[in-house]
């Protein structure tokens, strides 16, 4: 599963998008379009795959294309300490 790491973060939305700064490092992440949805659906309740095919209906591309990107994009939230892996 995947979570946010609340506490680490604040977040405000504006104009459509959401402004995430890491409150540890003072880093700023702008978020919108896809990378807003895959933030959306990141609720605690399920994973990669569970996200990607949350997504998938909304584009042109394959399930496992889309899963690639959105691990991808975890990873680098992961990264920045704004989202974590735990276990089902």
């Amino acid at each position: 599963m995947i979570s946010k790491c609340e506490g680490s973060y604040v977040e405000t939305e504006v104009d459509g998008e959401v402004v995430l700064m890491n409150v540890d490092t003072g880093t700023f992440f702008s978020l919108e379009g896809t990378a807003l949805d895959v933030w959306k659906a990141i609720d605690g309740a399920h994973d990669e795959a569970g996200i990607a095919a949350l997504l998938a209906p909304q584009f042109d591309e394959s399930e496992a294309q889309i899963a690639q990107h959105v691990g991808e994009f975890i990873a680098s939230l992961a990264e920045a300490g704004l989202v974590q892996k735990t276990a089902p």
